[in-house]
């Protein structure tokens, strides 16, 4: 029924299948990748014709990851799978960039690839899996697609690569890095790195490249059996008569566009050129006017690049290596925690950093079940920034890429929560843009942190390299701007310490790119990042050592496990008793640390001293400051230490004679203790007669000193007797039970042993009294 292909390959310790034919036939192209149990589905579609008039390559990927693939269900209110996620975004982003080069020049169907993840084992990551199934499905589907590639995940540790190790393993390891290549090149890159040498940053990337050839293979074996015929796409035009012809009308014009120094006065002068080429084809056909328009910009890209490549001139002529000037600001703002304004030439960022508490965490619902993040990066693109008039609201694809490319730069030098246990969050925005905002965000977002007083281990900086590679001839430029990207061969950011790497980022535009090539583009951009690194240091060289008066403060305390439940309380009762009676917000974990966060001082002091009273032990002999809660007829219940009840007995309110206890206190009303007793069951006896209750201060026991109770168990075989033999019953002037014992004269007149007085109900008495 179905003409099922498939392949395997051995890979990293686990199968990788490829298969075509069963699933999603009406597709141009479907392949379902499995690798462990991680299971990934993608489907590619490509319009028959191009629409008219249109001039640019419509590719469009997107990556879904379904709930039921980990056996969960959505969280939320609709439960179901809605908008992209962060990640979604992310991962669509990783598969665009490698194959979207390897198409030819000049074809302009749209094209749809969607990527599905149906099983997820926790152990697969489902991003790599499904690189690897867009570009199978790409190869078989017939379309013009110069694959295929092939992608993987590589870690370091020990001194040693890993192939694709699970998530949380990658996450322990000192790098994280997906490189994507065809058989003779490496496409993309992308990492995350904990301060890592050149060396090894570029040792991951050619370990990678070599199984990515490996995955390569498996596509062609797979396409051999099952790929469709290739489609018949209709040469172009042959532009170089045009374009020759351009060369005379508008040459001279772009060429001095491009000698222009200041960006809008080089996009005024290229625009006018632009207009004086359409101008004179201005009677041609449709067809001609496109191509005309094509070969303009073949022209530009020429001259510029023959400019750089001949005697090293680049647009706003500085040379290869220089970097643009460099100012730095700190404390921008008044009422942010931490601000800086960071300008690399035409490129400008605000950085804002805000310091919150545990509850301002990100909360992330995905395969992996619901995590926490406690460092967020927010990256804006406003269309003014470039001078445009634009779409302006939620952050694009681009917006959230940037972003992500900043926080892994920084993530690597980020305190630890026990040391720092605040949610940071920087926020970006682009104010000016002509080359490489990412790596302003990323200096003006170091900055920022430093300027809230984030304790990092050290500054980062970071920088944009590009290239120009025409055959064996290349140069390798410093700080691109935005033109030098458009028309050069790679986008290489690298951003780091002084220490080594911590985030690289590359997408090449041309096969070709060599060992030699990336290694002079490193050691270019170590230059660079050294010099951004002195510039920011001119602002700000160390984190600040006090936060900002803005900030809330967060003060964190270690109790024992078995203390948790007396902290919370019943049903979070003393918890929430804690918040409301001191203003301060209150955070604990199952392992007992506790954070406590207030902008005000004296409010954390009051809630750490509260929860120390309660998983404190009371201390025989030690004086502490209570709350009467209770007023019976024999004394009055006193909470201290937050979470403790103790009796201060009728006797010890005062040293004379007191007939009630509410003649002395009144409930609510704040008392200075001594702890006079604590019984094995944990039962407290209190005094105030012996502190002095304005300064706390302990007083002078002026009473004779009460005789030791007789043990209950020397008192005979029937201690109490035959009620005739009682003495009179508990009134009168016994003072004791027995009726021969003689009165008890450490006691006040009238008082029994149980505390109450004369004719007072014993049933008013607690029960460790009681028993007595």
């Amino acid at each position: 029924m179905f003409d099922k292909k498939t392949v395997s390959l051995e890979w990293g310790g686990k199968t990788l299948t490829l298969e075509t034919g069963r699933i999603a036939r009406q597709a141009d192209g479907a392949v379902l990748a499995t690798y462990g149990e991680t299971v990934v589905l993608c489907a590619v579609t490509a319009a028959k014709k191009v629409k008219e008039g249109q001039d640019f390559f419509p590719l469009t990927v997107h990556y879904q990851e379904k709930f039921s693939s980990a056996g969960r269900i959505p969280g939320g209110f609709f439960k179901r799978e809605r908008g992209a996620t962060e990640k979604e975004t992310l991962t669509s982003r990783l598969i665009d960039r490698p194959i979207r080069p390897l198409f030819p020049e000049g074809f302009y169907n749209e094209i749809n690839v969607i990527a599905q993840v149906l099983s997820y084992d926790g152990e697969v990551e489902p991003d790599i899996l499904a690189m690897i199934a867009a570009s199978a499905a790409l190869t078989i589907s017939g379309v013009p697609f110069m694959g295929p590639i092939g992608a993987c995940r590589v870690g370091y540790e020990d001194g040693e690569y890993t192939l694709n190790p699970s998530q949380n393993h990658a996450a322990a390891t000192d790098l994280d890095l997906i490189v994507a290549a065809t058989g003779n090149a490496v496409m993309m890159v992308e990492s995350e790195a904990k301060e890592l040498s050149e060396e090894i940053m570029l040792g991951g990337i050619m370990f990678a490249h070599d199984e990515c050839k490996k995955v390569v293979n498996a596509i062609i074996e797979l396409a051999e059996k099952a790929a469709k015929e290739p489609w018949e796409i209709s040469t172009s035009d042959d532009m170089s008569s045009i374009k020759e012809k351009l060369r005379g009308i508008v040459g001279d014009d772009i060429a001095a566009a491009y000698r222009l120094t200041d960006k809008s006065q080089r996009s005024e002068a290229l625009n006018n050129a632009r207009a004086k080429a359409k101008e004179a084809f201005a009677e041609a056909d449709g067809q001609t006017q496109m191509t005309a328009g094509k070969a303009v910009k073949k022209l530009e890209a020429e001259i510029v690049r023959g400019a750089i490549l001949k005697d090293g001139t680049r647009i706003d002529g500085r040379t290869t290596t220089q970097v643009r000037p460099i100012e730095a600001i700190v404390g921008l703002l008044p009422r942010t925690h931490g601000s800086s304004l960071f300008t690399r030439g035409e490129t400008q960022a605000i950085c804002t950093t805000t310091l919150g508490t545990k509850e301002s965490e990100q909360m992330i619902d995905g395969l992996e079940g619901l995590t926490y993040s406690n460092f967020m990066l927010h990256y804006n693109f406003p269309p003014y920034s470039v001078g445009e008039v634009g779409r302006f609201g939620a952050p694009s694809r681009r917006d959230i890429g940037h972003g992500k490319l900043a926080w892994r730069a920084l993530r690597a030098v980020l305190p630890t929560k026990e040391d720092f246990p605040y949610t940071i969050r920087v926020l970006s925005d682009i104010t000016e843009s002509n080359g490489s905002s990412s790596m302003a965000t990323v200096c003006g977002g170091c900055l920022s942190m430093m300027d809230a007083g984030v304790p990092i281990t050290r500054p980062v900086s970071g920088i944009a390299m590009g290239l120009i590679l025409e055959g064996d001839e290349f140069t390798v430029l410093s700080d691109i701007l935005g033109d030098e990207d458009h028309l050069g061969d790679m986008d290489f950011k690298v951003a780091g310490t002084e220490q080594g790497i911590t985030s690289l980022q590359m997408d090449i535009k041309v096969a070709g790119i060599t060992r030699e090539i990336m290694t002079q583009a490193l050691s270019q951009a170590n230059e660079g990042r050294a010099h951004i690194l002195g510039e920011m240091t001119k602002a700000l060289g160390s984190a600040r050592t006090e936060l900002s008066a803005h900030a809330p403060r967060i003060e964190t305390m270690q109790i024992d496990k078995a203390k948790i439940r007396d902290v919370i309380g019943t049903g979070g009762k003393v918890i929430r008793e804690i918040v409301a009676e001191t203003g301060a917000k209150v955070d604990i974990d199952d392992e007992g640390l506790i954070k406590i966060s207030s902008s005000d001082l004296s409010q954390i002091e009051a809630a750490r001293k509260w929860i120390q009273g309660i998983v404190e032990e009371a201390e025989v002999g030690k004086v502490y400051t209570g709350k009467v809660v209770n007023i019976v007829d024999f004394g009055a219940f006193v909470n201290f230490m937050g979470g403790k009840d103790g009796l201060v007995h009728v006797s010890e309110m005062k040293n004379e004679r007191v007939e009630k206890p509410t003649d002395v206190v009144s409930e609510g009303q704040e008392v200075k203790v001594k702890v006079l007793e604590i019984d094995p069951r944990g039962k407290v006896r209190l005094s105030m007669r012996v502190v002095d209750q304005e300064t706390g201060e302990e007083l002078e026991d002026t009473r004779p000193a009460r005789e030791p109770r007789e043990p209950r168990n020397d008192r005979g075989g029937d201690r109490r007797g035959p009620r005739s033999d009682r003495g009179g019953g508990r009134g009168g002037d016994r003072g004791g039970r027995g009726g021969d014992r003689g009165p008890r004269r450490e006691r006040s007149e009238g008082e029994n042993e149980g505390g109450g007085k004369e004719g007072g109900n014993p049933d008013h008495m607690p029960a460790f009294l009681k028993d007595d």
